[in-house]
């Protein structure tokens, strides 16, 4: 993918950083605070987790108010988000960590096909369709990298995504790269 941002000379000082589900954009404290340290402008972008289109309206919003061509990073869900984001001007280009990356036509479930679920992530998935990890799994099978500190309060304070309309209605990428 070749964007108008991408003919601009010089490097790219602008990035946005797009969390996944089942979290919030605090999870991007430690690199924002190094990037910024760095000199990096970035934004953190508050997915709403009700759709694909919301969350990808949502990072569009911030990459409006960019001055200039910008990196577009996401994680896990929010590869997905970026992937469909990434079609804007000012995308320069995409960073995916630990992250899914739709090919063009491929849905977010179609990603998954082949990969049986893991007993450590449970999810809580209400009438609404609207899904919490289990707090007495959280740690084990969503954020086994955090201080237990961190994994006690983390799983009352993080996002609620909506998981059927997210996993089973997502439109096929455009896939940009």
């Amino acid at each position: 993918m070749f964007t108008p941002a991408m003919a601009t000379a010089g490097p790219v000082k602008n990035v946005v950083l797009v969390h996944g589900a089942f979290a919030d954009g605090a999870g991007w404290r430690g690199v924002y605070d190094e990037l910024t340290k760095r000199g990096y402008h970035v934004k953190i972008v508050q997915n709403p987790l009700t759709s694909l289109e919301d969350d990808v309206a949502a990072t569009n919003r911030l990459l409006n108010m960019q001055n200039g061509p910008t990196i577009l990073v996401g994680h896990s869900w929010g590869g997905t988000v970026i992937t469909e984001a990434g079609v804007h001007p000012k995308v320069a280009g995409l960073v995916y960590v630990s992250a899914l990356s739709p090919d063009a036509g491929e849905t977010t479930a179609q990603q998954y096909d082949g990969f049986a679920p893991t007993p450590e992530f449970v999810l809580d998935i209400g009438d609404d369709g609207y899904g919490f990890v289990k707090p007495e799994k959280f740690k084990q099978g969503f954020a086994h990298d955090v201080s237990d500190e961190q994994a006690a309060c983390r799983p009352r304070s993080d996002r609620s995504p909506e998981v059927e309309a997210a996993a089973k209605t997502s439109p096929p990428s455009r896939s940009p790269i």
